[in-house]
């Protein structure tokens, strides 16, 4: 696999929306540390606390990049690393300090763990009103689930997400951490408009994520779909729950086509270009989507019959010539080699402790700045620096170097 070629076109020093902010994360995982290297893409500070030696479970996943793992690759780019014992009195007045001056505190600590260090809203504000709190926890800081433990996969399963993905037979998680990326997003979205209240009123704000929250406000379809104890949208693989055709067809090499038809003009096109028969357009079994959708098994059929001749490619040029939407089924090999990624420059290269590799630039284009694509942090890697900042002497941080401090 040849390495994307990275974009080059911008300048890196023109101002970048969060310059100047600093944002401190008490974090691990996945949640919290994709919004903060959201954050961190526009230019904000993010020190990430870590525990000594080990540092972020996500760490110890796998070493499938360059002998990094791969989800800690992916969500802690331009930060910078600082270890701390928090179970130890200096390690917890390092972190106070920092967060007197802070513009931004970020955890995702079990419910109610930052509150017994010290560490809640109230306290921090009252030192530091500007400061914007950010809790991510699996289900909120009230309520019947507060303290229930929260994976991924378990939001999945509570937020209704795999009763309605998968096959009849057997119901499936999504291939990325879906509820953690929703969280991560959401408290993201969250901190940015807080930033913008601070503005006019000059405070801060403390602000409640939940992913149970988060992913139900993305599952918004099949609740309304389901209103009322209707029956709910059911599984169909890699197929539309209630639009047909519209998911995976088989070519003739063995190539998995997606195409979707979304109105009747598209089916006509449809019949005329791709399948070479108009008349199945006014065919009472296929002539509205409830129909096609309540006849899938036989216009299945006939569309694999038409494109048992053809190889993917020749299926992909009939859909595009009818102006039909369609994509190839791309691994993961052919997501890195994505022409249109190629295309729009897509790529750059970070910085690591086992060197140089690929990551993708953070969607949405804008001429006025370039995302900052800064160095992977090893554990602890800014500890120094940034204890220095603080006013610690050299001897000072030696000696919570030897205590295990940090």
């Amino acid at each position: 696999m040849s390495t994307p070629q990275p974009n080059t076109s911008k300048v890196a020093s023109a101002p970048r929306p969060l310059d100047g902010i600093t944002v401190v994360a008490l974090e691990h995982v996945i949640a919290a540390p994709f919004c903060t290297r959201q954050l961190a893409d526009l230019g904000a500070r993010v020190i990430k606390i870590e525990r000594p030696g080990l540092g972020d479970f996500a760490r110890a996943y796998d070493t499938r990049a360059k002998g990094i793992s791969s989800h800690f690759v992916w969500v802690n780019r331009s930060k910078e690393s600082l270890t701390l014992d928090l179970k130890q009195a200096a390690a917890l007045e390092i972190l106070h300090k920092l967060l007197q001056t802070a513009d931004i505190f970020v955890q995702n600590l079990a419910p109610g763990a930052a509150t017994r260090m010290g560490l809640s809203a109230d306290n921090l504000q009252k030192v530091n009103p500007r400061l914007i709190y950010c809790d991510v926890s699996g289900y909120g800081n009230n309520g019947p689930y507060r303290d229930k433990k929260a994976y991924d996969l378990l939001i999945q399963s509570e937020a209704g997400f795999l009763s309605v993905t998968g096959t009849l037979d057997q119901p499936s998680k999504a291939g990325n951490s879906i509820a953690d990326i929703a969280a991560g997003m959401y408290a993201y979205s969250n901190i940015l408009a807080a930033l913008l209240l601070r503005e006019k009123t000059g405070l801060g704000s403390c602000i409640d994520i939940s992913m149970l929250e988060c992913l139900s406000e993305w599952m918004s379809f099949p609740l309304y779909y389901a209103m009322d104890e209707a029956t709910p949208p059911p599984r169909n693989a890699a197929s539309h729950a209630t639009i047909y055709p519209y998911g995976p067809f088989l070519a003739g090499d063995g190539k998995t086509v997606m195409l979707g038809l979304q109105n009747e003009r598209e089916w006509l096109q449809f019949c005329r270009q791709v399948l070479l028969n108009e008349a199945l357009a006014v065919d009472p079994r296929f002539n509205s989507n409830a129909q096609r959708n309540e006849n899938r098994a036989a216009l299945e059929q006939i569309i694999l019959e038409t494109f048992r001749p053809l190889n993917s490619q020749q299926v992909i040029t009939r859909l595009d010539q009818a102006q039909i939407a369609n994509a190839k089924l791309n691994d993961m090999a052919g997501l890195w080699q994505h022409q249109q990624l190629a295309a729009r420059q897509r790529w750059a290269n970070v910085e690591s402790e086992s060197g140089t590799m690929s990551a993708l630039i953070p969607p949405g284009i804008n001429n006025a700045y370039d995302y900052r694509m800064g160095p992977i942090p090893s554990v602890g890697e800014h500890t120094t620096t940034i204890l220095q900042e603080l006013g610690l002497s050299q001897h000072e941080i030696s000696a919570l170097r030897q205590a295990g401090t940090i």
